[in-house]
């Protein structure tokens, strides 16, 4: 780890972002780009954005640029000839620049099992990983966390909510945690009935009370799948029983998450909705860096209110707790059904209401496997969507 507590270091920490087009991606070029003397964006990386990918090439001027697909890869070559920049293609790529030499730490923002293979082969050589793709230690966690620890690679959160957690732990190692409590706003369509949700639409689904994200992340966090998925991250991260972990709605989005301990004294993070802290202070980690945005204005929240999450209109939140305590290839398959189900409902092709049942089908049909490796669960994961059906 190149930053320190002190200023006495020979060169910025150099990132590594995958997933540079996306929601977070966008943000992380953002709060680089503030602390130049500390931070020096080094790769960008994307599956197939290649406008954009351009835009960022000439605007931060990495040294590296990964384009996934081939196509994708032409056009972006071709636009960054005369600029002093390397540019590569394909997912073996994507997953080299881990490795490399020139890099001090990976910041995976790729959405879905895309970001598995990249954020193994970083851990897998002592790579930092500050993780943004709740997928990956979901299906995979034991591998990776196991892998990680082995080869004394620091795995930082960067999800609001776990990095909520990691600082309401910071210098608690010796305290022992009661509870662990994730906040969630309720998506879209908190205090829905089960008819109203069946007439909602993509559009609906995608208007998010709080925060600005992708559009996968944002129809998991109206299906509350999105809680589902933070509860395995959380558990493999903070190495947690799932019974010590529970989700709580809070609609105001303030309070990112809670820690209890065994004295009943809790701790908790708060912070406007905006993940741009959360980005800086896993690519920072362990200094807190100016961050030139909005303040936390108590005036405004006069009331900052919580409730139980609807468990019986949102099942994928269950779904997941059962997924994770079967364990195996389990939690795989739910999020590999997960994924196939929101494209689907992306797509046109089924309801909002069909995601839950897809899940629930592609669970109750899975074969009966503990996957050794990584190829293990994309196979699985592969297999599982393969299943699934509209």
């Amino acid at each position: 780890m190149n930053i320190g507590n002190n200023n006495e270091e020979r060169h910025p920490r150099r990132i590594a972002v995958l997933g540079s087009t996306g929601s977070m991606g966008t943000q992380a070029l953002e709060v680089i780009a503030l602390h130049p003397d500390l931070l020096q964006l080094e790769v960008i990386a994307a599956n197939s954005s290649a406008d954009l990918l351009i835009e960022q090439a000439k605007k931060y001027h990495p040294n590296i640029v990964v384009v996934v697909q081939e196509a994708a890869y032409k056009i972006v070559k071709e636009a960054l000839a005369e600029e002093d920049v390397k540019v590569f293609c394909g997912e073996e790529s994507l997953c080299d620049v881990c490795e490399m030499d020139c890099v001090d730490m990976v910041l995976s923002c790729i959405v879905g099992i895309a970001g598995l293979r990249p954020a193994y082969r970083a851990v897998a050589c002592g790579m930092p990983l500050a993780i943004a793709n709740k997928e990956t230690l979901v299906v995979a966690g034991e591998l990776i966390m196991r892998t990680a620890k082995e080869h004394n690679a620091p795995v930082l959160p960067v999800d609001s909510e776990h990095s909520a957690i990691f600082q309401c732990l910071a210098g608690e190692q010796y305290n022992p945690v009661e509870k662990l409590i994730i906040t969630a706003s309720g998506g879209a369509f908190r205090g829905f009935t089960k008819e109203q949700l069946e007439q909602v639409t993509l559009k609906d689904a995608l208007k998010h009370p709080n925060w600005s994200m992708g559009p996968k992340v944002t129809i998991d966090s109206a299906s509350l799948m999105n809680k589902g998925l933070e509860v395995i991250e959380a558990k493999w991260l903070f190495n947690m029983p799932l019974e010590k972990i529970d989700v709580l709605v809070h609609p105001q989005s303030v309070i990112h998450s809670m820690v209890q301990f065994e004295d009943g004294s809790v701790k908790a993070q708060l912070g406007v909705p905006d993940m741009r802290l959360p980005i800086q202070y896993a690519l920072a980690y362990p200094l807190r860096l100016p961050l030139p945005y909005e303040r936390l204005d108590f005036t405004k929240y006069s009331n900052l209110t919580f409730e139980k999450p609807d468990r019986n209109v949102f099942p994928c939140l269950d779904m997941a707790y059962r997924a994770s305590a079967a364990g195996g290839g389990m939690p795989c398959v739910m999020n590999a059904a997960n994924e196939k189900a929101v494209r689907l409902f992306m797509d046109g092709k089924i309801k909002f209401t069909d995601i839950p049942r897809i899940i629930k089908q592609a669970l109750a049909s899975a074969p009966s496997v503990k996957p050794n490796n990584i190829e293990d669960y994309i196979a699985l994961d592969e297999e599982t969507k393969s299943r699934v059906q509209g």
